[in-house]
């Protein structure tokens, strides 16, 4: 299936045990002085997402982005789960903790998003998904889902405590740290490939955005 958004977009923060393991103490720290209770989201803005193949531009002030390579969920109605699908949440790397500033995570094109919907199989387990990052064609991050602290549906039903989503929106499941802790970079020139089984490949090249 040709995927491409038609609703909101919505980004998970600290939804990977790796994730809020590299934070340590931090989050024990002012202003919230504990890990969060409920899910941290945040929005991808319509200006952000770049389909399949687009080229994605780089402002001239940054050298480097943080790869965010996540599969989120695509709504069929409220409370239910069409599919699934590839998305590269790119972000300027940055110390905020738990709402990631608009400037840093809401630039132009800044949010690849996969064409191939997997539909929902209620045989299927998700925890079982891998995604693979690959820069230049090299493996650089290998996202395991069974690392979630909370389940797709867990997630999904968490959320819904506070607000419903419709159909057409999507809402990411998270992004993993690596071993040693932040996320994969990529600069101007380089491709970057994210793949996983049953969700084909979300490829996109990052250019030097035009003056």
């Amino acid at each position: 299936m040709n995927f491409f958004p038609t609703g909101t977009v919505y980004g998970t923060l600290l939804n990977f045990r790796g994730e809020l393991e590299a934070l340590g103490d931090q989050v024990n720290r002012p202003p919230y002085k504990a890990a969060p209770k409920a899910p941290v989201l945040y929005v991808k803005p319509a200006n952000t997402w770049s389909a399949h193949e687009a080229e994605i531009p780089v402002p001239p002030r940054v050298s480097e982005v943080e790869v965010g390579a996540t599969i989120a969920m695509v709504m069929k109605a409220p409370r239910e789960v069409a599919g699934y699908v590839l998305m590269n949440d790119l972000s300027i790397p940055h110390a905020s903790l738990f709402r990631p500033p608009v400037k840093f995570k809401c630039l132009d094109g800044f949010l690849g998003v996969g064409g191939t919907l997997l539909p929902l199989d209620p045989a299927s387990d998700p925890s079982t998904f891998v995604l693979e990052v690959r820069i230049n064609g090299e493996l650089k991050q290998t996202v395991k889902f069974d690392q979630l602290l909370r389940s797709p549906e867990q997630l999904l039903a968490d959320v819904d405590e506070f607000m419903t989503l419709g159909a057409g929106d999507v809402l990411m499941l998270g992004c993993d740290v690596l071993n040693e802790g932040g996320r994969p970079l990529a600069k101007v020139g380089d491709r970057v490939e994210l793949s996983a089984p049953g969700m084909g490949t979300l490829a996109n090249t990052l250019v030097a955005e035009a003056a």
